[in-house]
């Protein structure tokens, strides 16, 4: 039987960047990363923005060269899944039937797209954004003549799809079923501004829409049915309604978890020398306030990595990183620093009718998160503001002609 001293699951940034995070820790035991994505370690924001529209071929998006892998010593075993953990003879059972051991296990398997629960879901046409393979079909219905885009989701990798495909001459409907686009991580002045700049360019954006059922002709999507009767002609959905954690196999073996799987302070689950990281790992974040939340972003798949790498190579650092995010559209740069869930109170920072403007979020005066629309310098100024713990009077931090670094 094949084992490693640490096996990997998942060769997305948070497996990749555990095996890379070994080596740099001087970890020189064996390494296996095992991926069910049959590519070698590559990025996937660039999925839905530049490999979409073409900008980037797949080499560019690759984490590292090909060659990189092999020449420290680490193993890639590709297109094979997980589907069984067995944490006391520590061996895992992959899809091929085959078994691998393991000394130390870190999972970083990410999580599945969140399918439709609607009639119609399994029909061709109907496409997620979550792999290569996925935009590699996108790609080939657009080359076949698809134009009629709906777009299902108003986060942000729905959001990213529609600019992309706008861009590309595409005649795009975006439904969100909630009042307002981005209303689970971000405030009103933001959803409002992205919602009128995509109007802006021709999306056809619509909010409380919720699909019914999605109707097909000769076993390809056509039509996209709304809950109040509307029918919506297409020759192509795409669905980006979140992730559902891919921790099954780990749950089933006996870790903890209702969403993901619970991690403490250095990612350490409650089996025997088992890790998680990454979309799947519910950890108590102190930018949160200590909720205990997943945070779907590159930034803490490749900090959840390196904790655990210290870790294992014998020291402990526990896992306080500070959280960012970033979403391009269109000539739009949106970053953020921090977490605004729980504020109280919102600040807007400059004019969103110049597209350059910043939504500050407060929480018992305390400054805690900020999105910055094309306004790069109040990102990099607001997030110190943030780590201070800083408590600033509103009107200030409202007055655009003031830096935010002059108020720390």
């Amino acid at each position: 039987m094949e084992s490693a001293d640490v096996v990997i699951v998942g060769a997305g940034h948070g497996g990749s960047q555990a095996a890379i995070a070994l080596r740099q820790q001087g970890f020189e035991g064996s390494i296996l990363v095992i991926g069910r994505d049959p590519e070698p370690p590559y990025e996937r924001p660039p999925l839905s923005k530049e490999y979409l529209a073409r900008e980037k071929p797949f080499e560019r998006i690759l984490i590292r060269p090909v060659s990189f892998w092999e020449e420290r010593g680490i193993a890639l075993r590709l297109g094979v899944a997980v589907t069984a953990v067995d944490s006391a003879s520590r061996t895992v059972k992959l899809t091929d039937g085959s078994e691998v051991g393991y000394g130390k296990l870190i999972w970083a398997a990410g999580g599945d797209a969140r399918r439709l629960s609607c009639g119609g879901a399994d029909l061709s046409g109907v496409h997620a954004v979550r792999d290569r393979a996925d935009v590699e079909r996108i790609m080939a219905e657009l080359d076949g003549g698809a134009r009629r885009i709906v777009v299902v989701g108003g986060g942000y990798i729905g959001l990213e799809a529609a600019a992309v495909l706008t861009k590309m001459g595409c005649s795009v409907t975006l439904l969100e079923a909630l009042p307002r686009v981005l209303a689970r991580v971000a405030g009103e002045d933001l959803s409002a501004f992205y919602q009128d700049y995509h109007r802006s360019k021709g999306v056809d954006l619509r909010l409380d829409a919720k699909v019914d059922r999605l109707e097909g002709e000769n076993g390809w999507v056509r039509r996209v049915l709304l809950a109040d009767g509307t029918d919506i002609a297409c020759d192509m959905v795409v669905v980006g309604i979140g992730i559902v954690p891919a921790a099954g196999p780990l749950i089933a073996a006996g870790a903890a978890g209702a969403n993901g799987v619970d991690v403490d302070e250095y990612c350490r689950t409650i089996l025997d020398d088992v890790y998680a990281i990454g979309d799947c790992a519910a950890h108590a974040n102190r930018w949160a306030n200590n909720a205990v939340i997943r945070l779907e972003s590159v930034q803490n798949a490749n900090d959840m990595a390196t904790t655990v790498a210290r870790h294992i190579c014998g020291t402990e650092e526990p896992y306080r990183a500070f959280p960012w995010f970033w979403s391009n559209q269109y000539d739009l740069r949106l970053q953020t620093a921090g977490l605004s869930m729980g504020h109280d109170q919102t600040v807007l920072r400059g004019d969103p009718e110049t597209a350059k403007f910043s939504v500050i979020y407060l929480r018992e005066g305390k400054m805690i998160a900020i999105d910055c629309v094309n306004a790069t310098k109040d990102y990099v100024q607001g997030r110190k503001l943030i780590e201070a713990g800083a408590a600033i009077a509103p009107a200030l931090l409202a007055d655009s002609e003031v830096p935010l670094k002059d108020m720390l």
